[in-house]
């Protein structure tokens, strides 16, 4: 792989740009059709690509942690965002909805066993997926560890991250009345999901910008209106997930559950001043998985492009790279 010169970036550790081989539309039920792409080599190492929001999307940018000579990269777009279609929709759209569309894809594909590489919301959905199809997982790859428990929403959306960002965390309520305050998520919701398109996007541009602003170590806060499209599908997506509690029947279910996935070995890449999806998560997921390599990162925060982050990734792929054999058994 080369390196770029000059002073460190994320590109600097990331294989060059690829262009995909294979796109395809993929209905999974009666309503909700999402978009699949392939790139690298079709005969190498499958590893599944898991996008964070929900409601992200995924970027070619996703492709170049994985060497092109070595890995089949499937990337896709979750139900109602990126080019999956219908967008911004949240019928029928649940983690276990999720789950289901990566076993289908997974089918449609012929792969028997893959790696699965996900981030942020990525890497909570990538914990169900392997819990629930453990015997389809070679290795799992997760970065920013959130596993939708009620503490962490707490910290994100009800005033914990504010007491390092007050002014960013003012922008934030600032639209809210007083008396909806106590629970943030739900009063966004109320505007998400109002039917007015207009009040829908500026609500949904202000919740974008709170997390795009924090997402990086080096962030000075400032950060420009995102597309209204992106937006609102984004904020709804989350909005919607994050007020049914991720859809787990218990607040904490994957790490209760972390049992079904004893025998998947993981390693698991967390910024230490991760703002979104503090530490913690991540260092109690690691001692409940005894299969699991922790890799804190010093200097980094949560976002995927922040130079130490995308090394250690890059680096787990390659070390993989040399241990797993062809065909897989």
């Amino acid at each position: 792989m080369n390196k770029v010169s000059g002073p460190k970036s994320a590109y600097s550790y990331l294989y060059p740009p690829l262009v995909q081989y294979d796109q395809r539309m993929l209905a999974v039920d009666g309503l909700h059709t999402i978009y699949v792409e392939q790139s690298g080599n079709p005969d190498g190492i499958p590893v599944v690509v898991l996008h964070g929001g929900p409601g992200g999307g995924s970027s070619p940018f996703m492709r170049r942690f994985f060497d092109p000579e070595i890995y089949r990269i499937i990337l896709f777009d979750q139900r109602g965002c990126g080019r999956s279609k219908p967008f911004a929709d949240v019928t029928d759209n649940t983690t276990w909805h999720l789950v289901a569309d990566i076993e289908q894809i997974r089918a449609v594909l012929n792969i028997d066993k893959w790696i699965v590489f996900g981030g942020s919301w990525g890497a909570t959905l990538g914990l169900a997926y392997t819990q629930n199809h453990p015997e389809r997982v070679i290795h799992l790859v997760l970065r920013g560890v959130f596993l939708g428990m009620q503490e962490e929403l707490d910290w994100f959306y009800q005033g914990g991250a504010g007491r390092f960002w007050p002014d960013l965390w003012q922008g934030f309520i600032a639209d809210i009345p007083d008396d909806e305050r106590s629970d943030l998520i739900q009063a966004y919701h109320n505007r998400l999901f109002s039917g007015d398109v207009e009040i829908e996007t500026h609500f949904a541009r202000i919740w974008s910008k709170w997390e795009n602003a924090l997402a990086s170590l080096g962030s000075d806060g400032r950060v420009g209106d995102p597309p209204a499209q992106f937006a609102r599908a984004f904020a709804r997506l989350e909005n919607h997930y994050f007020q049914n509690k991720a859809f787990f029947e218990t607040d904490g279910q994957l790490l209760k559950n972390v049992e079904s996935m004893a025998d998947v070995p993981g390693t698991i890449v967390q910024g230490r001043f991760d703002m979104v999806c503090p530490p913690k998560g991540a260092y109690r997921l690691h001692k409940a998985w005894p299969a699991s390599q922790l890799h804190m990162i010093g200097q980094a925060g949560h976002a995927l492009s922040e130079a130490g982050i995308a090394a250690q990734l890059v680096h787990t792929m390659d070390q993989l790279a040399k241990q797993i054999r062809l065909p897989l058994r």
